[in-house]
């Protein structure tokens, strides 16, 4: 298992998470940031670091953002992206790049 970034991430990009991240391993897109499945040694340091509380044991996911554990995944596949598996977040910087359905993604309207 892994962590995931989620939906309360999206055009915010608090990076504090990014900080407590021993591994490097939570890559910063255009409107989110996306935990590498494959880098992420499960140590939990980035879970209380997330201001906004995006960040997620991929089993413990709240079900109406399910779709975000496949999104972070499919982030690093070279079809998709073009990052692949870079071995750090800091040897990328800012890709400007989404997963398609985060570029394509509405929030849905809080009131």
């Amino acid at each position: 298992m892994t962590y995931v970034i989620a939906e309360p991430c999206m055009d915010v990009k608090d990076t504090a998470c990014v900080q407590e991240c021993p591994v490097d391993c939570i890559y910063e897109g255009d409107r989110m940031l996306y935990i590498h499945p494959g880098e992420c040694i499960d140590c939990g340091a980035c879970e209380p670091a997330c201001p906004v509380e995006a960040i997620f044991y991929a089993d413990d996911v709240p079900s109406e953002w399910n779709e975000f554990t496949a999104i972070n995944a499919e982030y690093f596949e070279p079809s998709v992206t073009g990052l692949g598996s870079p071995g750090g977040a800091s040897n990328v910087g800012v890709s400007n790049v989404d997963h398609p359905k985060v570029s394509a993604y509405e929030i849905p309207d809080a009131t």
